[in-house]
């Protein structure tokens, strides 16, 4: 009997109201997550990461969204619960860790007081049991002082103090669920490498299902087991993380990792990808996405509706233009060594 994923979204649609009309962000997205995994979603900035870790957490502002298809969590779909049905999930069985912990925090609050909010809405704890529990998070975050911070407000930390009080919440009632948006950016390398450590650490005790958001494909090779390529809305290519780094196909993934800067000899360019992930209201709605990005590919190598095709067991690429796809200068991709 195959074991059901822990996370498994169908066909997920997220559209925003612009004016008196819907665009969709979020374009028909399937995605599994199994328990004690991490998936990586990689993209540019405005590819619609972001707004998927919203959409399985519920977090968008309902009179502007508008979320079709299905996010099932441990078999129940998230999309048909009440806002309270929801709230029982959330912060309990599922954590998510912001991508800037300064907005996420409250600032009137203090730490203490944040991490035992979600405590009080789950756990069956008295006040002394939260305050051990909430130091005892904090010395696993690696607060080197957990009395002190426990006490103090969120201006009053460094941004990889205030990272680490964000996991230290999103993990305070054990989630087997968590989703990581962008976890290590705007923080420096030592802190990075710290965090990432925290959380495989994390992950290792607890077994829990991540969903890591980034655009570093530094952080998907040392965290991710399967990562997926995210572009306008869509799903472009997935594969387990050693497929992907080893042979990437499709024209954007090859592109990102042409964008790598290398220490090879003789490469003094750095390459760049053509154009901008298109807005919402110009994004085109037919065909294969990327093509006005690689304008020298020929017409007839897409699909008029691009589908992902399984082109080796778990590997899948999105539009038949990979076949056809080259650089202009002849020069391969940048592949990593992950072993």
């Amino acid at each position: 009997m195959t074991k059901q994923p822990l996370l498994q979204i169908k066909n997920l649609t997220t559209s925003f109201r612009i004016h008196d009309e819907y665009y969709a962000a979020v374009d028909n997205v399937s995605l599994n997550v199994n328990e004690n995994e991490v998936l990586a979603i990689v993209g540019e900035s405005g590819c619609g990461k972001s707004a998927l870790a919203l959409s399985i957490m519920r977090l968008h502002n309902e009179l502007n969204t508008k979320l079709e298809g299905e996010v099932n969590f441990k078999g129940q779909n998230l999309l048909t619960l009440s806002t309270a049905e929801m709230n029982r999930y959330r912060g309990n069985e599922m954590g998510m860790i912001f991508q800037d912990p300064l907005t996420a925090l409250n600032p009137l609050m203090r730490i203490g007081q944040q991490i035992e909010e979600a405590m009080k809405n789950h756990l069956n704890l008295s006040d002394a049991e939260m305050k051990a529990r909430s130091l005892e998070l904090l010395k696993k975050v690696g607060i080197p002082n957990p009395e002190r911070t426990y006490l103090q407000f969120p201006h009053e930390l460094s941004g990889g103090m205030r990272q680490r009080v964000v996991i230290a919440i999103a993990i305070a009632c054990e989630p087997k669920f968590l989703i990581a948006d962008e976890p290590t950016t705007a923080l420096d390398v030592t802190i990075q490498a710290q965090i990432l450590d925290l959380m495989r650490e994390l992950q290792k005790q607890m077994k829990t299902g991540i969903i890591l958001i980034t655009h570093d494909l530094g952080v998907v090779a040392e965290m991710a087991d399967r990562v997926a390529v995210m572009y306008a809305g869509e799903i472009v290519e997935i594969a387990d993380v050693y497929t992907l780094f080893s042979n990437p196909l499709h024209p954007y993934t090859r592109s990102l990792f042409n964008s790598i800067p290398s220490a090879a000899e003789g490469s003094d360019r750095l390459h760049v990808i053509q154009g901008i992930v298109p807005s919402l209201k110009n994004l085109p709605r037919t065909g294969c996405r990327f093509a006005s990005r690689i304008p020298w590919i020929k017409e007839s190598a897409h699909e008029i509706n691009p589908t992902l095709h399984e082109v080796e067991k778990n590997h899948w690429v999105r539009c038949t233009c990979y076949q056809d796809f080259h650089f202009p200068d002849d020069t391969e991709a940048v592949k990593y060594d992950i072993s």
